[in-house]
């Protein structure tokens, strides 16, 4: 068995003495380990870092087998993070959200394209938060866990002001339709709708949202494992940002 396609270096761990095993990510095999001899060498360690972009080959004796890796770089993100915290943060909740959330060998072509769009964008912090949670989005979207603002939950398409989102449903919800349950809903902030100028308290109202979503929808499909710290770190952050 043999494959070649070009993926993102999601994790690398230390196997035996030289080798390392690594998962990446790649639009027609999804989520996908195997070992890299010589993956601890002065010559690939450098290159294995979580976010690099590899030409990756594939071979196994059989389909369901580990298999290994022969990795070639193609570009790394990791001068993007140096030196930025908020940039590693970023990085790190990514490749955390995706090793959580992914399964095993299962393609998805789509959200591929997204996360490495997204990855090319790190260190360009003006935009990269806000990059973030559209991906964050487009994640929940591709694993069944939608939201749908395509209307108002109570008062229908025709409504406007679309201002909460509804914790069970994840449709949206007008400010007229909230009414007295205003407080029981979460936040849909202009910019998870896609207009304005996303203000970075905006982000941080969508974070909440999303992250309730990712905590009470996926997790609980997953084992109901507590969402990856990394993710929360990158969050906690940001929101620290804004407040400063």
């Amino acid at each position: 068995m043999q494959w070649r396609e070009e993926g993102i270096l999601l994790s690398a761990r230390s196997h035996g003495e030289s080798a390392a095993i690594i998962e990446t990510f790649t639009p027609s095999h999804g989520r996908h380990a195997g070992v890299v001899r010589g993956g601890a060498s002065r010559r690939l360690a450098p290159v294995l870092q979580p976010g690099a972009q590899l030409d990756l080959v594939w071979r196994a004796r059989l389909e369901d087998h580990i298999g290994a890796f022969v990795v070639e770089p193609v570009r790394s993100r990791a001068a993007a993070s140096l030196g930025d915290r908020m940039a590693l943060a970023g990085l790190n909740a990514v490749t955390s959200l995706l090793l959580f959330s992914l399964p095993e060998r299962e393609a998805h072509p789509n959200l591929y394209r997204r996360t490495e769009a997204l990855l090319d964008l790190l260190g360009q912090s003006e935009i990269w938060p806000l990059a973030y949670l559209q991906w964050e989005l487009a994640l929940l979207e591709e694993l069944g866990f939608g939201l749908d603002f395509s209307g108002c939950a109570v008062m229908g398409a025709q409504a406007n002001d679309l201002s909460y989102v509804s914790p069970r449903s994840g449709r949206a919800v007008s400010r007229v339709g909230a009414g007295e349950w205003a407080d029981r809903l979460l936040p849909l902030p202009p910019c998870l709708l896609g207009h304005g100028d996303a203000p970075d308290s905006e982000i941080a109202e969508g974070f909440r949202t999303t992250g309730h979503f990712l905590r009470n929808h996926l997790a609980p499909q997953l084992g109901n494992r507590p969402l990856p710290e990394a993710r929360q770190r990158f969050v906690d952050r940001f929101v620290a940002r804004v407040a400063g």
